[in-house]
């Protein structure tokens, strides 16, 4: 912005003023005004277009107080002028006559008010509230620009933290392997060969290696989420999950689950990262389940523009104050010894599924089961026929 960049409200009612008029008897009115409603003006005047664009060049004002008829061209347009050029300085009309439509025109145009030349006395308040108005503008506009450099601020950081993730998992996958590999190893060849500590400290050191290639893995997996994103395509939810049921189908046998799945439809998605989705969820009700073998229930439903998956069990529940928590990266609410896992399950379904413009949440009481529900839009492309076709058939695993 030039040097002619608009200033705030004056303190102490000083007021820098560019006047648009070629009457100098109507000037010193318009200055006398101000000085009675409590203003010291300073005022420079421009009677022409250029002597205006020269002055608005040279010089910040608070206020512009232009006359609608001027020779040759019109006070309105000094608007326009101002925002060519990047200025957000108040225009206030100055007028001896200006009809209804005339004046309806001008304030759609953008200028704050206008004050017939009869009526000078109520200029001060008007040029006050323009003052006021322009203060509310540079604040609002100061706390978008301080919005979005934050926002900026936030996503370079989660780009940085996301690439770290990348690298780190990606780098310390061959030498875990390793230790992984060698530490099975020396467990394979010494167990029972040396006292019972060693046992011990060999199992240990197995399952933590075990553990941590399965973190690593998993944060690998995270750390992909959206870096290399697919265009949607058309995809049959039937199919997706029954690829995740065919993945779990040993989980499923030793815990003797019952998965059911209801006649879903057609969305367009990244069929990879949906399954994901499934997948995860299905194995956290096969996981956390009750005294009972697990029962799993898929269903969805069309709701204000977008659909709504749920994924229902009758597992041991979550408490409501843990509903939000158990969606942040290795938050966990029980310990590995109850339940194994590395925490970034339900954190990888919801990085997914905010990726593909949805939302997850889980609705459910302790030991009353939990059901998982998330959104899918349903774009323009399904809409209305493709959108509401379903696959003919149930599915079911067990």
């Amino acid at each position: 912005m030039s040097s002619a960049a608009a200033i705030g409200a004056p303190a102490g009612e000083r007021l820098k003023v560019l006047l648009l008029e070629d009457d100098p008897v109507d000037k010193e009115l318009v200055l006398r005004a101000l000085r009675n409603g409590g203003f010291d003006p300073e005022a420079d005047t421009a009677d022409t277009q250029q002597k205006f664009i020269e002055c608005i060049e040279r010089h910040p004002y608070h206020v512009v107080l232009a006359d609608y008829g001027l020779p040759g061209w019109c006070g309105a347009d000094a608007l326009e002028m101002l925002q060519q050029r990047g200025l957000d300085i108040p225009v206030i009309l100055v007028t001896g006559s200006l009809g209804d439509e005339m004046a309806v025109d001008c304030i759609k145009r953008g200028t704050t008010d206008y004050v017939l030349k009869d009526h000078l006395p109520r200029l001060p308040v008007a040029v006050r509230r323009a003052l006021r108005e322009k203060c509310l503008r540079d604040e609002r506009r100061h706390a978008e620009e301080e919005l979005a450099r934050k926002v900026e601020e936030l996503a370079r950081s989660n780009r940085d933290l996301e690439q770290f993730a990348y690298v780190a998992s990606h780098d310390l996958q061959e030498p875990l392997r390793m230790v992984a590999t060698y530490t099975q190893l020396l467990a394979d060849r010494y167990r029972g060969k040396l006292d019972e500590k060693a046992d011990k400290y060999i199992g240990y050191a197995v399952d933590g290696a075990i553990r941590m290639q399965a973190l690593i893995n998993d944060l690998l997996v995270y750390s992909r989420i959206g870096r290399h994103q697919n265009e949607p395509q058309r995809v049959e939810c039937d199919g997706i999950v029954q690829r995740a049921i065919r993945n779990l189908q040993a989980a499923i046998g030793e815990s003797r689950a019952v998965v059911l799945c209801d006649s879903l439809p057609v969305v367009y998605a990244d069929p990879g990262p949906l399954e994901q989705v499934f997948q995860n969820l299905i194995s956290n009700a096969i996981k956390f389940h009750g005294p009972e073998p697990p029962r799993v229930n898929i269903s969805a439903q069309e709701k204000a523009a977008q659909w709504v998956f749920s994924v229902a069990d009758n597992g041991i529940g979550i408490d409501p104050e843990h509903a939000e928590a158990i969606f942040v990266i290795f938050k966990r609410l029980h310990s590995r010894t109850e339940y194994p896992g590395s925490g970034l399950g339900l954190a990888i379904c919801k990085k997914i599924i905010e990726q593909a413009g949805g939302s997850i949440w889980v609705e459910s009481q302790p030991a009353k089961g939990a059901t998982f529900k998330f959104t899918l839009p349903i774009t323009p492309a399904a809409l209305p026929q493709e959108a509401h076709e379903l696959a003919g058939r149930n599915s079911s695993g067990g």
